[in-house]
């Protein structure tokens, strides 16, 4: 049997456990997989900013949109379907070019129904619109 207590002071150690450090390596390996992923999804954003000042809107020009959880579009209170609002679209682009509208969508819309809305406005060539909000309850 060796004894190591009679080794003498300039002999080295041959023999290294690498165990601990493969273990090291491992964990470490693991903690980056799992950690990339969520560093990727962080996106900045650039808000853009302007100088100039928009046209005043006159608050009797904003037509309002709605759609409710049942799908039921109104514009002004109205009901109407999709190929009549954009017709009733168009007649307001044509006799106000300035038009604005509001869309309240419902808070339980799939969000496919209001692309939807955002898209026919587009198609009638309205760049004014807003969505409205209502502030979350702290």
């Amino acid at each position: 049997m060796r004894r190591y207590s009679n080794r003498n002071s300039l002999s080295t150690l041959s023999e290294i456990n690498i165990t601990p450090l493969l273990d090291l390596a491992f964990v470490l390996l693991i903690i980056f997989m799992i950690t990339t992923p969520l560093l990727e999804n962080n996106k900045t954003l650039i808000i853009p900013s302007s100088t100039t000042t928009n046209a005043p809107i006159n608050p009797a020009a904003v037509q309002t949109l709605s759609i409710d959880r049942n799908e039921i579009v109104r514009l002004n209170e109205q009901v109407v379907d999709l190929a009549t609002l954009e017709s009733r679209l168009n007649a307001l682009k044509q006799a106000d070019p300035n038009v604005a509208v509001v869309i309240r969508p419902d808070r339980n819309l799939p969000v496919q129904k209001l692309v939807s809305l955002m898209d026919a406005l587009q198609r009638a060539d309205i760049t004014k619109v807003g969505i409205a909000t209502q502030e979350e309850p702290r």
